[in-house]
């Protein structure tokens, strides 16, 4: 996968590409990313940005010229690449996005700040908008991180074991159902006055699972009942 991110803050992002699974991804080359600094598109002296909005408000909103020049830039590089925006008006990221955007091969990530995008630069050059649930961040950046997150982790061969995929939160398990994961436990077998559920402890690997399915079908039954609702068809 090649990652493209247009933002004003590129020293945001150097830290986190160089770190655990993602940076491993990219010493290994099965992740390319290119952080886009999206002042260098501006105009001098000032490299501004942004610019009041038309018809009055708060805020300040992101200018179309810079922001058209930079996504224009990576398409003339990667023409077929798909373009994202980070916004609270756009489809929540979900894990069925997240399996969605980890097949897409050339991805450019546009981190906005301020009230927003000019909304002319959305109507000719972006693909998509996505939100990371009902509230406001500051900017894009931690969106696009956790979006990356969510998405480079899906590639086959990122994660060690791919089995860890299947019963994890989110994902569909086997029977069709889409459920929060089970407990997990780890040594020691008695930790203040707790223990580790017996079954565990077994190695009846089938009433493990059983266990494992039964324990995360009443914690979803509980606390996001909705999963339950939509189901996938076998």
């Amino acid at each position: 996968m090649k990652l493209w991110v247009i933002t004003l803050f590129p020293d945001l992002l150097e830290t986190f590409f160089e770190t655990s699974l993602i940076g491993k991804a990219r010493n290994q080359g099965q992740l390319t990313v290119s952080i886009v600094p999206l002042r260098e598109f501006a105009d001098p002296p000032h490299f501004r940005v942004d610019d009041s909005p038309y018809g009055g408000g708060a805020g300040m909103v992101m200018k179309p010229e810079p922001l058209a020049k930079a996504i224009e830039w990576v398409k003339a590089q990667s023409p077929e690449a798909q373009t994202v925006l980070f916004s609270p008006r756009g489809e929540t990221l979900n894990q069925n996005l997240a399996q969605e955007l980890s097949i897409v091969e050339n991805l450019v990530l546009i981190c906005p700040r301020y009230e927003g995008v000019d909304q002319r630069v959305i109507d000719l050059l972006v693909d998509r908008e996505i939100s990371l649930g009902d509230y406001i961040l500051m900017g894009g950046d931690v969106a696009a991180m956790a979006t990356i997150e969510a998405t480079v982790r899906l590639i086959p061969g990122i994660i060690g074991n791919s089995e860890s995929l299947i019963a994890e939160s989110f994902s569909v398990a086997r029977d069709g159902t889409t459920l929060l994961e089970a407990p997990h436990y780890t040594r020691p077998p008695s930790f203040r006055g707790l223990d580790v559920p017996e079954i565990l402890l077994s190695g009846n690997h089938q009433e493990v699972e059983k266990f494992r399915h039964e324990r995360a079908l009443e914690i979803t039954q509980k606390r996001r009942p909705q999963l339950l609702l939509k189901k996938e068809p076998n």
